[in-house]
């Protein structure tokens, strides 16, 4: 049996790691590309290719490592270059980190009429980077999601204070028909809170074998219902996950109540 003379050894595990940091690097652009495709692709390319660089940087020092070299020069090298990047890139990613919890806190959606500052508009489409209005002069106007979520905005929708929204996420194998008949008869004890008008609405933002996002919208009667709806629809979101659990199958809601106002 042949054997591998131990000076041999480190270039081996450095081989080993190189080849390890290639697989790990093509699980994590696939693992990107599965949480933004829904996003502008050029983003979702530019984050694919910085996940790669982090992945292989690593990967790199690693490897050196194990042939003994010292890695400290190499190391600065690595965080100069990180923090040169994140200086460079730090208007995006202020811009893409808002929005997501524009995704979720916004009291707007697209078709709204919203003010924020001094510009007002309809919302007709909200990116990976920023909140297009159109203007009463047919103007476009491109709103940072940063700003949007760092000033006051005023909802001018009539009755926008009546919608609430709650997002849930379920796992692929759940039969949605049948979940979503389960929770409009869970959400019946609540019916006289609610405007009879605009029945619960289920939306479906985005479905995959492995999950669906979906947005429940309800409609309140008065605006003091809208916490007490809002806290009676979390919890009958929960006793029909935990049947669902019992089931075989499980979804997942918000850990605290989660309101989107538009």
């Amino acid at each position: 049996m042949f054997a591998i003379p131990s000076a041999l050894w480190p270039v081996v595990y450095f081989g080993v790691t190189i080849a390890v940091t290639a697989v790990i690097g093509w699980l994590a652009s696939l693992a990107i590309w599965g949480l933004m495709r829904q996003s502008n692709p050029q983003v979702t390319a530019a984050a694919q290719r910085l996940g790669l660089i982090v992945v292989w940087l690593v990967g790199i020092v690693i490897a050196v490592q194990e042939l003994g070299v010292a890695v400290d020069v190499l190391l600065v090298v690595i965080a100069l270059l990180g923090a040169a990047a994140i200086v460079a890139l730090r208007q995006p990613l202020e811009n893409f980190g808002a929005k997501y919890f524009t995704d979720v806190y916004s009291p707007f959606k697209v078709g709204d009429t919203v003010r924020v500052g001094d510009l007002a508009g309809k919302v007709i489409e909200v990116n990976a980077m920023t909140t297009v209005l159109l203007t009463e002069d047919d103007l476009l106007v491109a709103l940072p999601n940063a700003r949007v979520l760092r000033e006051p905005v005023v909802n001018l929708t009539p009755l926008a204070w009546k919608e609430l929204t709650v997002p849930i996420t379920l796992p692929g194998s759940i039969d949605l028909p049948a979940f979503e008949s389960d929770m409009v008869k869970a959400l019946a004890k609540i019916r006289t809170r609610l405007d009879r008008r605009y029945p619960p609405l289920f939306t479906t933002k985005s479905r995959s074998p492995q999950s669906s996002d979906l947005v429940l919208t309800l409609m309140v009667r008065r605006p003091e219902d809208r916490e007490p709806v809002l806290a009676e629809a979390n919890l009958r979101l929960t006793e029909v996950m935990e049947r669902t659990r019992g089931s075989g199958s499980r979804g997942t809601v918000p850990s605290e109540p989660v309101e989107h106002p538009s």
